[in-house]
């Protein structure tokens, strides 16, 4: 099996190369959409905001908190979700960046 090479590349770069994958799954963007609009949930009141089975729910929350982009609290039984606002900061500081740059290139590029 071939390696991703991602030492080659600096950590901010893998950072958001990490999160990026991470909302590449419409169900993901779905999850985060929800945390934002109740700031915090259990698990369980995600499975019935999704069309999705509740293994699935929680292997897209996973996938999630090990980007980094929501943080979870064991609270009894369950576990409560909220979105890492880091994450989002960087998130907004790197597309920020890009938007800069472009206004100040050439607009009749390729």
């Amino acid at each position: 099996m071939g390696t991703t090479k991602t030492d080659l590349f600096t950590d901010a770069q893998n950072q958001i190369a990490t999160i990026a994958k991470a909302l590449g799954h419409p169900a993901r963007v779905a999850i985060l959409e929800y945390l934002l609009k109740v700031n915090e949930c259990i698990c369980g009141d995600i499975v019935n905001e999704l069309p999705l089975a509740q293994p699935t729910v929680s292997q897209h929350l996973k996938e999630l908190k090990n980007a980094g982009l929501i943080k979870g609290n064991v609270e009894g039984t369950a576990i409560c979700y909220c979105i890492d606002e880091a994450a989002i900061e960087r998130l907004q500081a790197y597309f920020a960046g890009i938007a800069s740059k472009l206004s100040e290139k050439k607009k009749d590029c390729c």
